[in-house]
Formats: C-alpha cells, sequence, structure tokens
C-alpha cells in the first residue's frame, strides 16, 4: 500500500499572546506583570493527502491554515499530534525534506528584489544540488511552460506582481519537488493573472505528477487547480470532500449583476430577490435550487436590453459559515 504523502494525525499549535491592559496604567501593569492568553491556532485536525493529489486548504482569515503549511514544511513545530510528509517529520528533518518539497508563499518572496530572477535561480540550483545540465534542461522547459524568458533578466522590482508569481512558482519547481505548497498564490493578482497561475499550476502538477496543497481565499483557485477541498474554521476541521460536492452541496446561491439600457427595470423574477438597485443597474440573488442562472437571464432578457452581466459565487466566508452551520449534514470528514 502506497505512504500518504502527507499524514496529519490530531494536530495541534497554540500560541501565548500578550494580552495588554487598557489606558496608560494598564499598559504599565502588563509591562511589570505580563498577562498572557492562548490562542488555539490548530486544534487537533486529521488528514492524509495521498502522492499526486490536488487540495485545497481553504478558511477565513485566521483559521489556521497558514500555520499549518508551517508546521508541514517544518517552519514551526506543533505542540501535539503527529505529522510524517514523504515519510519525514517536517521539523525533525527540515533539510531532507527542504530538497523533496517546493513552497510559495504569496505574501512572501524567495527571490530577491534588486536582482533579476535568473541570478535567484542560479543560487538555488546550488542549493538544491543540481547538476548544470540538470539545471539548465529543467529551467528551459520551465521557462517555456510559464512563458518567463523575457523576465529573467530584470531586476525583480521591475516586474508586476503576476510576473513576479511565475517566477516564484518557477523557482519553487526547479528542483522537481515531490509536493508544492502554495499559501495564498494569487493574493493581489488581477483576473486575467489568477487565471493564468491557476492553468501554469495545474498543468505543472499534471505534468511532474506533484502532489499540491493549496490555500486560498479564492473559489476560483480551489475550482481550477483542485479536486478536493479540506475546509478548517477556528482551527477545526469541518469539511473534506470532492470540490465537486462543494459546489453542489453547498454554493446554493449565485449574484448576479445586470447593467441595463434602461434606467429603471422591474427584474423581480421566480426563485430571485433583487439585492440592490440604482440606476442602470441591479443586483439579483439566485437561489441555484428554485432557478437557473440561463433561465434567470434569459427571463431578463425579455424585459430589458443588457449592456453586460457578471455572475459570481458568494464569498468563501459564506460558505465557510454556511458549512459550519451544517456540519451535521457530514457524518464523517473524508474524500467520497
Amino acid at each position: 500500500m502506497t505512504e500518504p504523502a502527507i499524514r496529519i494525525d490530531s494536530l495541534r499549535k497554540v500560541f501565548r499572546a500578550r494580552e495588554r491592559g487598557a489606558g496608560l496604567r494598564g499598559a504599565a501593569r502588563s509591562l511589570i506583570r505580563p498577562v498572557h492568553r492562548e490562542v488555539v491556532a490548530v486544534d487537533r485536525i486529521s488528514f492524509s493527502i495521498e502522492p499526486g493529489e490536488r487540495v485545497a486548504f481553504v478558511g477565513p482569515n485566521g483559521a489556521g491554515k497558514s500555520t499549518t503549511i508551517k508546521m508541514l514544511s517544518g517552519i514551526l513545530q506543533p505542540d501535539s499530534g503527529d505529522v510524517r510528509v514523504l515519510g519525514l517529520v517536517p521539523w525533525k528533518e527540515r533539510q531532507r525534506l527542504g530538497f523533496r518539497i517546493g513552497t510559495v508563499f504569496g505574501q512572501r518572496s524567495q527571490l530577491w528584489y534588486h536582482l533579476p530572477a535568473r541570478d535567484a535561480f542560479e543560487l538555488l540550483a546550488r542549493i538544491y544540488e543540481l547538476e548544470p545540465n540538470e539545471y539548465r534542461e529543467r529551467l528551459k522547459s520551465l521557462i517555456e511552460a510559464f512563458d518567463v524568458g523575457d523576465l529573467l533578466d530584470r531586476p525583480v522590482r521591475q516586474l508586476s506582481l503576476g510576473q513576479r508569481m511565475r517566477c516564484e512558482i518557477v523557482a519553487s519547481l526547479l528542483h522537481r519537488p515531490e509536493i508544492l505548497f502554495l499559501d495564498e498564490p494569487t493574493i493581489g493578482l488581477d483576473v486575467t493573472a489568477k487565471s493564468v497561475i491557476r492553468d501554469l499550476v495545474r498543468d505543472a502538477a499534471e505534468r511532474d505528477g506533484s502532489t499540491v496543497l493549496l490555500t486560498s481565499h479564492d473559489t476560483g483557485d480551489m475550482e481550477r487547480v483542485c479536486d478536493r477541498v479540506i475546509v478548517i474554521n477556528e482551527g477545526r476541521l469541518i469539511l473534506d470532500c470532492p470540490v465537486r460536492d462543494l459546489r453542489t452541496e453547498f454554493i446554493r446561491r449565485k449574484m448576479v449583476t445586470l447593467l441595463t439600457a434602461e434606467e429603471h427595470v422591474d427584474l423581480q423574477l421566480e426563485g430571485t430577490a433583487v439585492v440592490e438597485r440604482a440606476p442602470y443597474r441591479t443586483v439579483l440573488e439566485i437561489d441555484t435550487r428554485r432557478a437557473a442562472v440561463g433561465e434567470v437571464v434569459q427571463a431578463a432578457l425579455a424585459r430589458t436590453t443588457l449592456r453586460d452581466l457578471t455572475v459570481e459565487d458568494p464569498p468563501l466566508e459564506e460558505i465557510v459559515q454556511e458549512i459550519y452551520h451544517n456540519r451535521d449534514h457530514w457524518r464523517e470528514a473524508g474524500p467520497s
């Protein structure tokens, strides 16, 4: 039987936070007699990920996503529980593990701000002990896949955020990692850049057979890159299922924004609620159990001329809260 790429059993991490007293007198008292409180970042979560799986690890801010990634990559040591990544204990065997994993943190760069990306790639090749020929062949294939040939000799500071992120991912893939940890890789990117990054990550993982664990607030990242989703909230695992089940079971609403040729139009339609109305603009919330988006759009077209329309899922935080309130619907966390 194949050993999981990642196995977590009752993982827990607690941070101590100093409490500051109110007012000047309270602040002074806190300096003399500091009071600390415990903040449970990760609360006894358990799951496993098989080799080659692409898993989204999602939840609202403060849910424990980044803390978990840092424990899996060996940056943090858990307070209790057991972790195995490629059969290794991350914080005990961090150097060995580092040769077999790649990490991308959306808000932290592994490139040098004033130097060209090529210089960073060459240094990383030495760190990972790649043979010169192996490095050249690997870099050539990644340059073609990620279309970064014209970016390599420009200082990183001159790159757009989307261009830099493409170079960041190339850097993380140079040594053919068996697992790729992606922490908010599309944060701050525009719609086009997000789409490019998602497709590149998915294609690279499929090509190399890599395992992917991706944290994100963006449902687009989850749907375009991953096949499975693990949801945590307040440090606890509350759902583990295929991405397709998340959509069919919990995303039961769509937000449709209609820009109309007429200033005011009555667009109260079956299965919808008007949540915002302004001149030439109406926002509808569609209950997808009662009405399909296409049917609503067709009904709107019968009443007015549309200049534009957008269709969006509700924010991930709302979906997570709905999952949390309905967690008893799922008998046991685990992919079907």
